[in-house]
């Protein structure tokens, strides 16, 4: 298990961009895939973008926001970032970092992102 600080969610109006770090001051963090999920009010918990270790770096996208938000990992600052741009009120929703290492899996407290006029 390692801990998981999440910062940067807010309101933006649609359209806008918001952008989400989350911090795990974990030694063995460059071995983590890193990802981020969200829940919305009576849905279940989905992917959002996932980022695998180096040396490959591979991501991955839910569908929903394909080509709207871009995840990316500094290893040295321990810390993975979701750039979300071109936000819909439908990205409203508490936004969970995930650290993944070997079948143990770690979630922060959450933070929530409201897109609304």
């Amino acid at each position: 298990q390692v801990q998981l600080v999440e910062s940067g969610g807010g309101l933006v109006q649609p359209g806008g961009s918001l952008r989400l770090s989350c911090k795990a001051p974990s030694p063995y963090f460059n071995m983590f895939t890193m990802g981020w999920y969200r829940q919305a009010p009576g849905l279940q918990r989905e992917l959002v973008a996932q980022i695998t270790p180096l040396p490959l770096k591979t991501t991955t996208y839910g569908e929903s926001v394909k080509g709207r938000f871009t995840i990316s990992r500094n290893d040295m600052k321990r810390t993975v970032d979701l750039q979300m741009d071109s936000l819909k009120p439908d990205d409203t929703a508490v936004y969970y970092c995930n650290a993944f290492l070997r079948g143990s899996t770690s979630w922060g407290q959450g933070t929530q992102v409201t897109v609304s006029s």
